[in-house]
């Protein structure tokens, strides 16, 4: 008893062993065993073989087909499979050796073993004419229809891959460049592109692999029968009608054990080629989209009655059918009604477990966010992960990016629902007063029309949010014409989010508080120990720091380089404590970068300069009204204001049509004012300074604002 059970553990710990060991070999060894394979593939070419031997790789055969066709049931997109169009090949090397190795042992030997002769007289019957007349059906099933069929398929699939191809590159550049999708991400994405280039032309080739099989199989199969005949007289005497029946059945036998499998491959290069990007298995794909309405199973099963009881037709089998029709449509109806009851239950709940304000402490009612996104009920997917939402990824990868760019960091976003609001609407809150809003349709896609794009698209016809564009919004199915024809196309989380990136930059001076000013410095307390000492509430109190860096950011200069502000506020903070003169100073200490902010890339600034009589109008202004500096219109009488006003306006039409953004240069002394001035008219344009600019800056002056009274 003892050894009894010593010798369990060991004989379990040896399989155990050498499982793992064999499993280790196979999976170092993966290449050698490949390419032992395709040599033992090409021999099958030159070297005879033994029945027993041929049955096995028959066998062999038939199990592959099998296992091909399973695999591709089970893809959820074509990439899963990548090497299927390598598989072809090898497959269809493989059949053409079990071809030619049977096809030596029927013209050679009179026999092929026992699968190819099971074939012959069990599927067959024994009845060569039954048998040609299966297998010519087979080979006609197989080569006209799946393989043309799928071959056109996957030339069409191949040609609309790659024409789609710059646009889709195009869609993630612009991403990555918005922020968001990090650099890793992009690399995924363009190499998931390539790979689907890739693959569907070379499916586009091998599916030439399997019509030329289908042929090969038919030529075959008639060379078999006619040498065969002949051997089977001339040289070895037999009558004429046992020759016919003997080396016409191993050959449809061989035939058919060669077809069936082509035929399982073939079927399974439809399925592959055919295959959506759905994220779910192709029976739970057709069970949603065959028999999840109700109302067309309703309607079949009284079609199918009212076929069985035409004269002449058989009742029971369409009694039968409309039968299961009937049930499976009032099943689906209750499936149906428990699914929405289940989902107005679990709003309810949602709904009864947020506390009443009542319950709420008196604090929590004083609270203001400072950026707050409501969501209306059916744009609530785009922030459940379950269904695929990733709004709050998006979220914080907008504040990283802005972050990058104007050196701050935003405070978090507030995301919630807001059943009052229509069930597409989205309105963004920022300090709790309402910013803009918007409509929104998450189970579609926005095609903006970057002015390049021809023909019109059928859609809900709207203006893109951020940039004013004319836009459609239309169904994924539509995605891929859309993108050829040169238009944009983004999903409703990128239209948010993007709309929701512009609205942080332009109101960023309204979110900067004191505190963060505070939480800035002591950032810089490590890399500036002595900065940091210096600024006191005597030298540059932190109150007029922010005002200053509001300033900045209100133009949308960002402050990334606080060091150098502070620096430059320390310094002329003693000469005067007038904000608009600080940040002049300032803007002069930032040159570099307000001028890389509006440089092409050719380091060529196109702007729109200031006639010398406008600039002398805004200086008497500003001389003579001094007190009332900080007043928009800077005491210009109506008609003057509506001159300048339509100057501009034309100005920027100019710059706009020729591509540039309108940025309007002048001097130093009437910038801010003048930025003010027009601000509320014109919030897009930017004002700078010829002083603020470094020396070697080249200026493009595209139009003038001049004083055309008419």
């Amino acid at each position: 008893m003892a050894k009894s059970k010593q010798l369990g553990p060991m004989k379990s710990s040896g399989m155990d062993n050498f499982s793992r060991g064999f499993g280790s070999m196979m999976t170092k060894n993966n290449d050698v065993f490949l390419a032992g394979g395709i040599m033992l593939i090409i021999a099958l070419l030159i070297v005879p073989l033994p029945t027993f031997m041929l049955d096995l790789l028959l066998s062999i055969n038939i199990a592959v087909a099998i296992l091909i066709l399973l695999v591709s049931l089970y893809l959820k997109t074509p990439l899963d499979l990548a090497s299927f169009p390598t598989i072809l090949l090898i497959t269809t090397l493989f059949r053409l050796g079990l071809n030619v190795a049977s096809t030596r042992l029927i013209l050679g030997q009179a026999e092929a073993g026992q699968i190819i002769e099971a074939f012959g007289e069990f599927v067959i019957g024994g009845n060569y004419v039954v048998g040609i007349i299966i297998f010519l059906i087979l080979v006609l099933i197989n080569f006209i229809v799946i393989i043309k069929g799928s071959s056109r398929i996957a030339e069409v699939s191949a040609r609309f891959t790659l024409d789609a191809l710059p646009g889709k590159q195009m869609s993630i550049d612009a991403d990555m460049n918005a922020g968001y999708i990090d650099e890793q991400t992009a690399r995924k994405r363009r190499e998931t592109l390539t790979k689907e280039a890739d693959f569907f032309g070379a499916m586009d080739g091998a599916a030439k692999f399997i019509r030329g099989d289908a042929i090969a199989g038919l030529v075959i199969t008639a060379i078999n029968i006619m040498g065969g005949f002949a051997i089977g007289v001339l040289q070895l005497g037999m009558p004429i009608a046992e020759a016919a029946a003997i080396y016409s059945i191993l050959t449809i036998g061989d035939g058919l054990v060669s077809q069936i499998p082509s035929l399982l491959i073939s079927v399974s290069g439809g399925l592959v080629v055919t295959r959506s990007a759905s994220s779910d298995n192709l029976d739970i794909e057709i069970g949603k989209q065959f028999v999840g309405k109700p109302k067309p199973m309703y309607i079949a099963s009284v079609a199918l009655l009212g076929i069985g009881l035409l004269p002449g037709f058989p009742l029971i089998p369409f009694l039968f059918l409309s039968g299961i029709s009937g049930v499976g449509a009032y099943l689906r109806s209750k499936s149906i009604a428990r699914e929405e009851q289940n989902k107005l239950n679990e709003e309810l709940q949602e709904t009864e477990q947020i506390r009443k304000p009542e319950d709420q402490p008196v604090e929590e009612l004083l609270k203001v966010d400072p950026v707050e996104i409501e969501l209306g009920y059916s744009l609530i997917m785009l922030v459940d992960e379950s269904q695929g939402g990733d709004l709050f990824k998006r979220i914080t990868n907008v504040r990283r990016q802005l972050a990058i760019e104007l050196g701050i960091i935003l405070p978090p976003v507030r995301v919630r629902d807001n059943l009052q609001l229509e069930p597409e609407e989205y309105v963004v809150k920022i300090r709790g007063n309402e910013n803009t809003r918007n409509m929104l349709y998450p189970q579609m896609l926005l095609a903006m029309n970057p002015g390049t794009a021809e023909g019109n698209l059928k859609g809900i016809q709207v203006t893109e949010p951020v940039f004013g564009l004319p836009a459609t919004w239309i169904s994924y199915n539509d995605r891929e014409n859309a993108e050829l024809m040169g238009f944009t196309v983004v999903e409703a989380a990128t239209v948010l989010t993007t709309h929701l990136t512009e609205l942080l930059r332009r109101n960023a001076d309204k979110l900067i508080t004191r505190q963060d000013i505070k939480h800035l410095l002591e950032n810089l307390k490590e890399d500036y120990p002595a900065l940091i000492e210096e600024i006191s509430p005597d030298t540059l109190p932190v109150s007029t720091l922010q005002k200053i860096v509001q300033k900045l950011l209100s133009e949308g200069i960002p402050i990334r380089d606080l060091a150098i502000i502070s620096e430059s506020l320390l310094e002329y903070y003693k000469v005067t404590k007038n904000t608009d003169v600080l940040t002049e100073y300032v803007r002069h200490s930032l040159s570099e970068t307000i001028k890389k902010l509006y440089q092409d890339q050719n380091g060529v600034i196109h702007a729109i300069a200031l006639d010398h009589e406008v600039e002398e109008i805004l200086t008497n202004a500003l001389q003579t009204n001094n007190q009332n500096a900080l007043v928009p219109s800077l005491g210009l009488s109506p008609e003057i204001l509506n001159v300048i006003n339509q100057s501009i306006s034309e100005s920027i039409d100019e710059v706009t049509i020729a591509g540039y953004m309108p940025v309007v240069i002048c001097s130093a002394q009437v910038r801010p004012y003048f930025y003010r001035m027009i601000h509320s008219t014109y919030p897009m344009v930017s004002v700078i300074s010829y002083t603020e600019l470094p020396a070697e800056t080249d200026i493009e002056i595209l139009s003038r604002v001049q004083m055309q009274f008419t």
